[in-house]
Order: structure tokens, then sequence, then C-alpha cells
């Protein structure tokens, strides 16, 4: 399956770094900034992170609640966010179920080798849980910045 901007969002049911599920379902009524990022405390992701957690206000301001995707586990996913200081949940997708529901899980190509990994992308989901906007293939400067932007002009 793959998401189409104008329909439902797919639901999902994930376990936080903090151990608690989150529900796409439980969100209705506020605004959902879900980034698929690849690995914890890596420099591009650690950028991505920071950049979110230092314009948390501003999406708060807008009825936007920020949540992290990756495949790390729970354990490294808390100490992720707390060596930096983040604002918002990192949900846990080690079978990347998720991020193949939303397209993003891709082969990887590199010289040495290839594999599969999270391909960097933001999904924007309105109240009523429905796709307004997707990002793919992040560039990490400005994305953030064009995401909160996407929301102040269109959502709010």
């Amino acid at each position: 399956m793959t998401v189409e901007v104008g329909k439902k969002a797919p639901d999902f049911d994930l376990k936080a770094n903090n151990g608690e599920q989150v529900k796409l379902s439980d969100l209705k009524g506020k605004h959902v900034v879900l980034y698929f990022y690849p690995k914890d405390d890596t420099p591009g992701c650690t950028t991505e992170a920071c950049g979110f957690r230092d314009n948390h206000q501003s999406f708060k301001d807008v009825n936007a609640v920020i949540l992290g995707v990756s495949p790390d586990s729970e354990e490294s996913h808390q100490q992720f966010k707390e060596k930096h200081d983040l604002p918002f949940s990192l949900l846990v997708d080690e079978d990347h179920k998720l991020a193949e529901e939303y397209g993003v899980w891709k082969l990887k190509k590199k010289p040495e080798k290839e594999y599969y990994g999270i391909e960097r992308s933001t999904f924007i989901i309105d109240k009523e849980g429905n796709l307004q906007k997707e990002y793919r293939n992040v560039q990490v400067d400005g994305h953030v910045e064009d995401a909160l932007s996407f929301i102040r002009e269109n959502l709010s």
C-alpha cells in the first residue's frame, strides 16, 4: 500500500521511546507531522531532529504534533531523545511495516553494497486524518521550515 495526498492516511499503533503506544487515530483534531528518518544519532538525522526541536513551539502554535519514526529500538530512541532534548515522541518501527505502508522503505545503493533502509521523508496529516502533503527524499536544510510554512499557509 502506498499513501496518496488527499486520502486518509494509514492509521498506526506504534510504541514510542517511552514505551507508550501512539495511534494516529488518537490524534484526531491535531495536525500530525510524521517524519521518517534512517537512524538515531547520525549526523543528518540529528540535524533534522534538532530542527524540529528548535521549532517545536511554532508547530504547537499551529496545532501540530511532531512524530519521528525509524527502525531503531525503544531504548535507542530514548537515548537519542534525552541526548538532544527532543520534546516529541520517536516511534519504533523495527519491522519497518509503517515505513513500507508509506512507501519509504527503499533499496539504497552505495558503491560497496546495497541494502534496504528509510528514505528520509515527511508526511503532513490534517486534523481529520487525511494526508495533505508529502516530502520524499528530503534534504535536511530548510526542510523543517518548509513543513511549518505549509501548515501555516494551508491548514491553519
